[in-house]
């Protein structure tokens, strides 16, 4: 094994896992070391009652994520939701809409196919997704989910031809799977500008690729059961200290398939995005009590995908 964990070494990437979990010196670009997400916020109507619920516990929240997909969202409920998280310096982040399991494939699922549900297949999927960011862009969105390692790609390539703005983040899905120092840095290198780790992976695992990168670890701390369905309350402090910059986020174990939501999951929507809440505040609590001198970030930060006023021009094509 030295060969090959020389070899590492020399790349750049750690050769083992980081056992002693040294602390992480990287930031935010506001210096602070951890940010608060809340996923699978399904339209402006969970999202008005998860604003109310934050407002209830008095907790800062800087991102909100949604499942279901920007093709999904009228024009005028992608608007409310910017709006509502914009004017509070919230980041909303949607994920692009038509994916693998969308389409008429077979393969996503089945059981050793369904790494690849997320993924675009074939060059229109492509050019649908594309799209779907380039609507998103014009109605003011600034941060949308991708889980294919393709259109990571052009979303870097978009931003070089004007055709998604330069402070639109892109946040790698759990879905896309990469789970190592190298492959992680391809991510970042592909265009990821904040990623989603597996969720099981170990802390000495997750400081080997936090030594890899630099762009933010999102990182679930309550698992949907379809991801793992486990809880890591008690490994937020250690979470903090050493895979900063990071964004602790909360899922909620025994949570329903919702996905594509609408209408008829509305009811449950709320309560589970109520929920939600309420364990972002037990999290939070964890924070102060063994961690009281980790910094977060206040809201409007620098490198959140606030969403702007729609464009009305040839700004983004």
């Amino acid at each position: 094994m030295k060969e090959s964990r020389e070899l590492l070494e020399r790349l750049g990437y750690p050769s083992t896992e980081l056992k002693d979990l040294p602390t992480s010196d990287k930031r935010f670009p506001d210096g602070a070391q951890y940010r608060i997400e809340l996923p699978s916020t399904e339209g402006p109507v969970a999202l008005k009652e998860t604003l109310k619920e934050i407002d209830r516990y008095g907790i800062t929240i800087h991102r909100i994520s949604q499942g279901s997909g920007i093709m999904l969202q009228t024009d005028e409920e992608i608007k409310e939701m910017c709006e509502l998280t914009a004017e509070r310096g919230m980041e909303l982040s949607l994920f692009v809409g038509p994916r693998g399991t969308w389409d008429i494939s077979a393969q996503p699922f089945t059981s050793s196919g369904k790494s690849i549900g997320a993924r675009h297949e074939g060059a229109d999927q492509l050019v649908y997704a594309m799209e779907d960011l380039k609507r998103g862009a014009n109605l003011g969105l600034r941060g949308a989910l991708v889980a294919d390692e393709g259109l990571l790609l052009l979303t870097k390539k978009m931003k070089e031809n004007g055709q998604l703005p330069e402070d639109f983040v892109v946040k790698a899905s759990v879905q896309i799977g990469a789970a190592n120092p190298v492959s992680v840095k391809l991510m970042q290198d592909l265009g990821a500008g904040t990623y989603n780790v597996p969720t099981a992976l170990t802390l000495q695992k997750l400081a080997s690729i936090r030594q890899a990168i630099d762009i933010p670890i999102d990182l679930y701390v309550e698992v949907p059961d379809n991801f793992g369905g486990f809880l890591r309350y008690y490994e937020i402090p250690e979470i903090i200290r050493a895979l900063a910059p990071v964004y602790i986020k909360f899922g909620l174990r025994n949570h329903p398939d919702v996905y594509p939501s609408g209408k008829q999951w509305e009811d449950t929507n709320i309560n589970l995005v109520k929920e939600r809440v309420r364990r972002a505040y037990l999290g939070i609590q964890m924070i102060e009590r063994y961690y009281p001198e980790a910094k977060t970030s206040k809201l409007g930060a620098e490198g959140l995908g606030i969403a702007k006023t729609p464009v009305t021009s040839n700004e983004v094509r």
